[in-house]
């Protein structure tokens, strides 16, 4: 069978498996055993579980759990709640109010955690509840979540540019700086498109608050500051050099869970509640992660990337086409 029909068929199987509910992780590895299976010799069982190993005893990976951790923290002992509070007055007048925050707290805590992954789920963590409690549009609130995650991986100490610049024999500063630009204009874009969506769907934001006086707004301001300098510290370490990332997602539990103690809300049910959701989130990320590492290792064996390679250089596009393509197939 011709590669790029097999590739088409995988497609077709995720997409059905997809849309009856099958868990990602699962319809992953399932389309990777298919496709390795039925088209490739090579034993499905063997990289199954090689790639499980793989993917889940990675250093890259060590920090996450420490990091939705640090998130499952701020959210049940309310410290997030008071973030939020003294936000809502600096963003009352802005189209999309709240919902900037995610913008924001996605590309600052993914400056320190170094990982989208990491970033996606400690910052939904701790807004998502928060913007659904105060009416924020449900699909809105997700969509922004999805795509700031994503910066994480752009915005520098970024862990996927560390590696890739040992693996390129590249220098590592060089590849920060550029990656300062891009994550500052997406950051831009986004909160962009969160006012133009605020300005065409009213009925789907929350009405703005009452005025209120600067000086109220310095008042309120004063809930930002257990988080703010709890964040501020993370970053002051990493970039300082006393701690790599992995650290850094230590001293953030350690800080967090002595914030809740200080502002009382830290009591042996949340502890565990917030230990228990920690658990349940790394492992679902961690799995899904296992699944995608062995559906590339089927596209490897296949040969569709190779096969895409060819078909895009035959059609000699233009460096601006050839970024388009290159964005809708991968």
């Amino acid at each position: 069978m011709d590669i790029l029909l097999v590739g088409g068929l995988l497609l077709l199987i995720m997409m059905v498996l997809l849309s009856g509910g099958v868990w990602i992780a699962m319809t992953l590895a399932i389309c990777g055993w298919v496709g390795q299976a039925f088209f490739t010799s090579t034993s499905p069982g063997n990289n199954l579980f090689s790639s499980f190993w793989e993917s889940n005893a990675s250093w890259e990976l060590a920090a996450l759990p420490l990091f939705i951790w640090m998130g499952e923290i701020l959210f049940r002992s309310k410290l997030s709640e008071e973030m939020f509070e003294g936000l809502r007055p600096w963003l009352n007048r802005v189209p999309g109010r709240l919902m900037h925050t995610t913008i924001l707290g996605c590309g600052i805590f993914g400056s320190v955690s170094g990982s989208s992954a990491a970033t996606c789920a400690t910052i939904s963590k701790v807004a998502l509840p928060e913007l659904l409690k105060r009416g924020y549009s449900e699909k809105i609130a997700l969509g922004s979540l999805a795509t700031a995650g994503t910066l994480g991986i752009l915005i520098p100490p970024s862990i996927t540019m560390v590696v890739y610049a040992v693996a390129a024999d590249a220098s590592i500063i060089r590849i920060f700086l550029a990656g300062f630009l891009p994550g500052f204009l997406l950051m831009g874009l986004f909160s962009g498109y969160i006012i133009w969506w605020s300005l065409r769907h009213p009925d789907e934001v929350p009405p703005p608050d009452p005025p209120t006086t600067f000086m109220e707004k310095i008042r309120l301001s004063g809930n930002l500051i257990p988080c703010a300098a709890l964040i501020i510290f993370i970053v002051w370490v990493l970039i300082a050099g006393y701690a790599t990332a992995t650290e850094c997602a230590a001293y953030g539990v350690a800080g967090s869970l002595g914030l809740a103690w200080w502002s009382k809300s830290l009591t042996w049910a949340t502890f565990w509640e917030g230990l228990m959701g920690t658990t349940r989130t790394s492992c679902m990320i961690m799995f899904i992660l296992a699944g995608a590492s062995f559906l590339s290792k089927t596209m490897a064996f296949t040969g569709i990337p190779r096969e895409l390679a060819t078909w895009v250089d035959a059609m000699h596009l233009s460096p601006y086409a050839l970024i388009a393509v290159l964005t809708v197939v991968y």
